[in-house]
């Protein structure tokens, strides 16, 4: 019988949830997905000084917003709970002592200023430092002695030397030689687990069948494998996808721009855009397509398609194609969207509805919602005023006068003025000045909005009316 595929995301609540962490999220979400699995949440939280109950409620929210929904976790429970590891306590403790009765696991006295003094001599000779064994064979006598003293001790795995191979759908078959990884600690002196024997426990009993995380837990997978092995476990399926590298090919940081899911959330991204475009990190379609619903990243997801290089991080891309979703997006869920940065701008709009006409107008011009307060502006402003010395000199041309002279004239005697008789009033100064092209459009848009470029010119005087529209022009006359 074929096992059933269970993925799991397990992140530690001590911060924001990070891109590359996301895009680990989503390739585990994509891939039970698109075996018909079940996706797993876990939150690690065994790190006392620094987990938070706050960080956890972030992250979480932050995956809903994405749109992952999990089939088991901390929120909604399931067969294999507690999803918190400082729930799970009873479960480390249990196998720690299973492994220090067969004597796979054993004390170390040593402290950090020994291991640190010991690390630094063997780097000196030129060696890969690893831990040399000190409390392997321990005497009684030597026991006594530390515990006199009153040494803490943590608890070391007995990594004996044959060489550890693992299966990865990404490099292949791995291979590491044992002495290269040495005896480490898997639980601290309070008895809680390290990462690689809480995970391990963890896995198993949550019957996690594919563990998808980023390549720089390679080093650590070697132990798990051998953690497994003692407690006659088969190891999962692992698929370690490559980091996320900033544009000078470091890896992404701070200095290279938010690296916080939320932070792209308030800077006006879309998670559907957010989510097409981390998944193209290291992935592509067979199609050569980019721009991909979740529907198509489901259905064609193979980890054939990964690569073994680093991504790097484009918001050039990304910038490119959350504008792509943003025109895709229907006007009256764009100005849903719109409005809590209209308010936060302290725009006179109460509800979407309002908002509407003005989403229209700015939805081909955004590649971010957060850039709708600055595009919005001209629509709120009781005086338009040049943007620059080259708007200046266009308002100060003698064809300009000539535009805003029949401008003026030519709509003494109207009612209204709406995006269709606009343009019909365009043509008919045109005819009565002599004045085409960029030289009749540019003034009236200056005019109006003290910009060259902005929102579509009929639909703006149609949202300004006629008596604003006058009132703007004879303003714009004064700079003549």
């Amino acid at each position: 019988m074929t096992q059933k595929i269970r993925t799991r995301f397990a992140p530690s609540p001590t911060g924001h949830l990070h891109i590359g962490n996301a895009r680990t999220a989503i390739m585990n979400w994509i891939f039970a997905r698109h075996s018909n699995g079940e996706f797993i949440l876990r939150v690690e939280d065994t790190d006392r000084e620094r987990s938070t109950a706050e960080s956890e409620q972030s992250i979480l929210g932050d995956l809903k917003w994405l749109g992952l929904d999990w089939d088991e976790g901390p929120d909604k429970g399931g067969s294999c709970g507690p999803y918190r590891q400082s729930e799970r306590l009873d479960l480390y403790d249990h196998y720690l002592k299973e492994l220090l009765s067969s004597g796979d696991v054993y004390p170390c006295y040593c402290t950090a200023e020994e291991l640190e003094a010991r690390r630094e001599e063997q780097l000196a000779k030129g060696e890969s430092p690893q831990y040399n064994g000190h409390c392997r064979h321990l005497s009684e006598a030597q026991i006594q002695a530390y515990k006199t003293e009153g040494r803490a001790f943590s608890y070391r795995f007995k990594a004996e030397t044959e060489n550890v191979t693992f299966r990865d759908l990404v490099r292949g078959e791995v291979t590491v030689p044992g002495e290269q990884i040495g005896d480490f600690i898997i639980a601290r002196p309070d008895g809680m687990p390290m990462y690689n024997f809480g995970c391990v426990i963890d896995d198993h009993l949550m019957a996690i069948s594919h563990v998808i995380r980023g390549d720089d837990h390679v080093s650590n997978t070697p132990r798990q494998v051998l953690i497994y092995r003692t407690l006659g476990w088969e190891p999962p399926i692992f698929a370690h996808i490559p980091m996320i590298l900033g544009a000078d090919r470091q890896r992404l940081s701070k200095r290279h721009g938010a690296t916080s899911v939320d932070q792209y959330h308030e800077q006006g991204y879309l998670a559907d855009a957010l989510v097409n475009f981390l998944s193209l990190l290291s992935w592509s379609s067979e199609t050569g397509d980019e721009v991909l619903s979740r529907e198509r990243l489901i259905q064609e997801f193979d980890f054939k398609r990964i690569t073994r290089s680093s991504a790097v991080f484009d918001i050039e891309k990304l910038n490119w194609m959350n504008g792509l979703y943003i025109r895709a997006m229907e006007p009256e869920t764009l100005a849903k969207c719109l409005l809590p940065y209209s308010q936060s701008a302290g725009f006179p709009v109460q509800n979407a509805a309002e908002l509407l006409p003005i989403a229209r107008m700015v939805q081909e011009k955004m590649e971010r919602l957060s850039e709708f307060a600055e595009k919005a502006k001209v629509f709120f402003q009781e005086a338009a005023v040049p943007e620059n010395d080259a708007a200046r000199e266009i308002l100060a041309k003698e064809s300009s006068k000539a535009v805003f002279g029949a401008f003026l004239d030519q709509t003494k005697t109207l009612s209204s003025l709406d995006r269709n008789s606009f343009m019909e009033l365009m043509k008919t100064i045109q005819k009565e000045t002599g004045v085409k092209g960029k030289d009749l459009w540019m003034p009236v848009r200056i005019a109006l909005s003290g910009q060259e470029h902005g929102p579509d010119l009929p639909g703006m005087v149609e949202y300004f009316g006629l008596e604003k529209c006058r009132r703007l022009i004879q303003q714009a006359m004064k700079w003549i």
